[in-house]
């Protein structure tokens, strides 16, 4: 069998290559392991000055976490080796955010999910024109993790609590403008980008020479006043509440609502909580915020519906609990904030 990852040592870079294109190199616990290990060797490594990650194939660079295998074992009682996988994986993504040299990710086509963890998070993130951005996880019951709660109210207005309740996809002609990208360039250079990475020039000055304008349409800038205006409200009741008001009259607006409405009520208050939460927060403080929010998600009922509708029996009809959202109150919000009675996430030592 392939290995799941692909570790390297190439000049002075370490490379690190997602290597299951099949499953649109969707993380395993294997390969976050593998991850820290090699992060944590190239850190102490004085000949090795950058990291730079990619993803195999032309589909994804990760689509996310296995979520099939975490749903499973929520399934059968086994929360605690579920909660090892988001332990872990938290701990990276802190590890990523914190690591003291520069770290490339390489995103051409699909980026999801716990992709975005091991991408938005680094310090250098080059957009190829198929660059494809999503948090979805609030149409699977689940929330917006992988650093969301820090890196959703930092993007400009109010496309972060856009992005965290409705899913919808973000192409290369928003990377910049939103901050998820620092540079854009043609996919078809990333193999020569990759080569001139390996060598002693500056990261900064080498991307800058490879870097590019996008040529594909603004779709979320180009809509920044409407999303501003409806997604500003701190109940997600006003915000569809507003979006319905506009959408007599915008249709773009009307479809926002409708796509709202699909998703799990608890998940979309507690996703606009974190946003609105995670603002004041430092990277640690939001990543041991998301461990609590896992802790209590994991044995509750709308992940497992969510996982079940799309991906398990895909009828695309969950059955979400409550069904309303009358029927999420705030005390059902603030208990997935509360702190744990144990087992709190610590984060890594820095290397």
């Amino acid at each position: 069998m392939e290995p799941e990852v692909l570790l390297e040592r190439r000049g002075t870079a370490g490379i690190i290559t997602l290597n299951r294109p099949k499953a649109l190199n969707a993380l395993t616990l294997t390969m976050v392991r593998e991850m820290r290990k090699s992060l944590d060797s190239w850190a102490a490594d004085p000949g090795v000055t950058r990291v730079v990650v990619k993803g195999a194939g032309d589909r994804a660079f990760c689509a996310g976490g296995d979520i099939r295998v975490l749903h499973d074992l929520g399934k059968s009682g086994r929360h605690e080796e579920a909660l090892a996988f988001w332990r872990e994986e938290y701990e990276l993504n802190i590890l990523i955010k914190r690591y003291p040299k520069p770290y490339v990710a390489l995103v051409d086509g699909i980026v999801m999910g716990g992709g975005v963890g091991i991408s938005i998070n680094g310090s250098h993130i080059v957009a190829g024109e198929r660059f494809t951005f999503a948090m979805p996880e609030v149409g699977i019951g689940f929330f917006p993790d992988v650093g969301g709660t820090y890196f959703l109210p930092r993007i400009p207005g109010e496309a972060g609590a856009y992005f965290a309740l409705t899913g919808e996809r973000m192409k290369q002609g928003d990377a910049l403008s939103t901050g998820l990208a620092t540079h854009v360039m043609a996919s078809a250079r990333f193999a020569e980008v990759l080569e001139a990475l390996c060598g002693r020039e500056s990261v900064d000055h080498t991307l800058e020479a490879f870097a590019e304008m996008s040529m594909l349409p603004a779709s979320v800038t180009s809509r920044r006043s409407a999303i501003d205006r409806c997604f500003r409200f701190d109940t997600v009741e006003a915000i569809v509440a507003a979006l319905d008001a506009e959408g007599a009259t915008d249709p773009w607006c009307a479809a926002q609502a409708a796509t709202i409405r699909t998703k799990s009520p608890t998940s979309l208050k507690v996703a606009l909580a974190q946003v609105r939460r995670g603002g004041s927060m430092d990277f640690e403080e939001a990543m041991r915020t998301e461990f609590r929010i896992v802790s209590r998600i994991c044995r509750g009922h709308d992940f497992y519906e969510g996982v079940r509708a799309v991906i398990v029996d895909k009828d695309n009809a969950p059955r979400w609990q409550p069904a309303a959202l009358d029927g999420v109150t705030p005390a059902m919000v603030e208990a997935h904030f509360a702190p744990l009675d144990g087992g709190e996430l610590v984060p890594p030592v820095r290397p």
